[in-house]
C-alpha cells in the first residue's frame, strides 16, 4: 500500500499546472547536490553521506547571487528506506534578499526486479525569507543629479520577513546503466510577497537522467585492476518553473579517482523572448576522490548578453561518505543493484 500511495502522489504532482512568479537557485554540479535536485536521491549510495555546495554567480556585477547548501543522508538497508536533511541558503543582489530553507526527506526503495529499482520520495520544508528595505532605492530618493541621500517616504506594512511551509515529491528509476528521475518542488505554491499583494512561488519541475557507458580496459569492462571506474556518462537536466525553463546537456568522464564534466546550458531551438538568447552558458567541471572525500570545482562561461564580464559562475562541492552500523556487514551497494548516477563512488 505504501508503494502505491507514493507512486500516485508522484504522478499526480507532475500534472498540476504552474504559475510564473519566480525562480529557484540552481547548481551546475547537480549530481554533487543530490538532495537539492531530487529527494529520491537521498541515501542513493546506500551508505551515509554529508556534503557542502557553494555557488557564486555573476560575482563581477551588483546583481550577483550566492548559494550555499549543506546536506546529510543515510540509508537503512533493512527498512528499504533513506532519510535526508538539506539546508539551503541563497542571497540575491544588492538588496540583500536572503532565503534559508530547511528540508527533511524520506525515500523508499522498491526493487522491481533484479534489473530495475524504483525510489519514490517526499520532502517537507520550512523557509525563512528576509529583505532589508533600507538597502533599496525608491523614486523619491533620486533626482536629476542622481541619489539625493534623503530617506524614502514609502510606508511598508511588512517587516521584511516571510515564513512558509512547503512540500515536494520525487521519483527515480534506474538499472545498471540507465537512470531517469523527476521531482516537483513547491507543491503548496506558498505566497512569497513581502507587501501582501499575493505572489505565489510557482511549482518547479525537474526531469533528469543519463546513461553510463563503461570503457574497455585490459582487466574488466569499465574498471581497472584495482576496481577504479572508467566510464563516459551522457546526462541531461531539464527544469521548468513558471514561464522559465532551462536544459543542461553534457557528459561526465570518469577516470577514477578523477572525474571531468562539460555541459551546455540553454534551449537553442526555442524562440527567445525579445532580443535575448536561449544560450546561457558552457560549464566545465573537474573533480577528484581521495578515500571517502570527493571534491569538485566548476566554472560557468556565460554565453548570454551578460558575457564573461559578469564573472560567470564558480561552484565548489565537497562530499564525505561513511558507513553506520556493523562494519563487518557488506554495504547494500555491494549486495544489490548500484545506481549509475555520477559522483556515486
Amino acid at each position: 500500500m505504501l508503494k502505491k500511495i507514493f507512486f500516485l502522489l508522484f504522478v499526480v504532482a507532475l500534472f498540476i499546472p504552474e504559475d510564473s512568479y519566480g525562480q529557484d537557485p540552481q547548481f551546475s554540479q547537480y549530481y554533487a547536490a543530490p538532495l537539492y535536485l531530487n529527494p529520491a536521491l537521498a541515501g542513493i549510495n546506500q551508505q551515509g553521506r554529508a556534503g557542502l555546495n557553494y555557488r557564486s554567480q555573476w560575482p563581477s556585477i551588483d546583481a550577483s547571487f550566492e548559494t550555499f547548501s549543506a546536506y546529510a543522508d543515510n540509508n537503512f538497508d533493512e527498512k528499504n528506506s533513506s532519510v535526508g536533511l538539506l539546508i539551503t541558503s541563497d542571497k540575491e543582489g544588492i538588496a540583500g534578499l536572503t532565503s534559508t530553507e530547511i528540508a527533511l526527506q524520506y525515500a523508499y526503495q522498491v526493487d522491481v526486479n533484479y534489473k530495475w529499482t524504483f525510489r519514490p520520495a517526499i520532502e517537507a520544508s520550512y523557509t525563512f525569507r528576509d529583505l532589508n528595505f533600507n538597502r533599496l532605492t525608491f523614486g523619491d530618493q533620486i533626482d536629476s543629479n542622481g541619489p539625493n541621500g534623503n530617506p524614502t517616504a514609502e510606508q511598508f506594512d511588512s517587516s521584511g520577513k516571510i515564513r512558509y511551509f512547503d512540500l515536494a515529491l520525487g521519483g527515480l528509476v534506474y538499472s545498471k546503466r540507465i537512470w531517469l528521475g523527476a521531482a516537483m518542488h513547491h507543491l503548496r505554491e506558498p505566497d512569497q510577497s513581502f507587501i501582501g499583494n499575493g505572489s505565489p512561488l510557482p511549482r518547479k519541475l525537474s526531469i533528469h537522467g543519463g546513461y553510463k557507458i563503461p570503457l574497455n580496459t585490459p582487466y574488466k569492462k569499465g574498471e581497472t585492476a584495482k576496481g577504479m571506474e572508467r566510464s563516459i556518462s551522457p546526462t541531461f537536466n531539464y527544469r521548468n518553473q513558471g514561464e522559465f525553463d532551462q536544459l543542461d546537456l553534457g557528459m561526465y568522464f570518469t577516470l577514477q579517482p578523477v572525474i571531468f564534466g562539460m555541459w551546455y546550458r540553454g534551449i537553442p531551438l526555442k524562440t527567445p523572448k525579445g532580443s535575448g538568447s536561449n544560450s546561457e552558458s558552457l560549464i566545465f567541471m573537474f573533480g577528484v576522490t581521495q578515500k571517502k572525500v570527493t571534491f569538485g570545482y566548476s566554472f560557468d562561461y556565460t554565453l548570454s548578453s551578460l558575457g564573461i564580464n559578469s564573472g560567470g559562475a564558480h561552484e565548489v562541492s565537497i562530499t564525505y561518505t561513511f558507513k553506520l552500523g556493523d562494519p563487518r556487514k557488506p554495504s547494500r551497494d555491494v549486495r544489490e543493484l548500484k545506481c549509475p548516477v555520477p559522483y556515486m563512488f
